[in-house]
């Protein structure tokens, strides 16, 4: 029986885009409180990141809406990945992706570095592109897809559909 790793080495390996780490997320249903808590972490550095300048309740509501937007992401994603553009190999479950796509988040940890004067734009600039990162590898691992590729083309997909609902909301 493999071991499964510490929420440290988890981190650290989704930061690193490690694949062990993501496949070890997928298969470890008591990770999900662990993507929760990350979810819920990660919102509040982004939004300590941006200086509170919206004040403590829009930190909060933003922060609901982060685990409300990572539930709704788990589910584009898995219709996209399984229903729209599955590979012959792609077996996965919501909870699975809600664990991989939750630990995906991570990098948003760094986003409380935005405040920095002077190089608070490059700090944003770097977070997202990790996060495209994290999140491409995520669903590649959790969809069992061959090809980063397809990943990031599920990935850009499933986001321009939010911002398309954010657009018209």
């Amino acid at each position: 029986m493999i071991t499964p790793m510490t929420l440290t080495n988890r981190l650290v390996g989704v930061l690193k885009l490690d694949a062990p780490a993501y496949e070890d997320i997928e298969r470890d249903p008591r990770a999900n409180a662990q993507a929760l808590t990350i979810v819920i972490l990660a919102s509040l550095a982004a939004g300590l990141g941006a200086g509170l300048s919206l004040g403590l309740g829009a930190l909060v509501r933003e922060t609901v809406g982060a685990v409300a937007g990572w539930v709704m992401w788990a589910g584009v994603t898995y219709l996209l990945g399984t229903r729209v553009w599955p590979e012959s190999q792609t077996r996965t479950d919501m909870g699975e992706l809600l664990r991989v796509i939750g630990f995906s988040y991570a990098p948003n940890f760094f986003s409380i570095f935005a405040v920095l004067p002077v190089v608070g734009s490059l700090v944003r600039g770097c977070v997202a592109l990790w996060l495209l990162a994290t999140t491409v590898v995520a669903v590649r691992q959790a969809l069992d897809y061959r090809s980063t590729a397809r990943a990031f083309q599920v990935v850009v997909v499933g986001w321009l559909i939010f911002v398309v609902i954010d657009w018209a909301t």
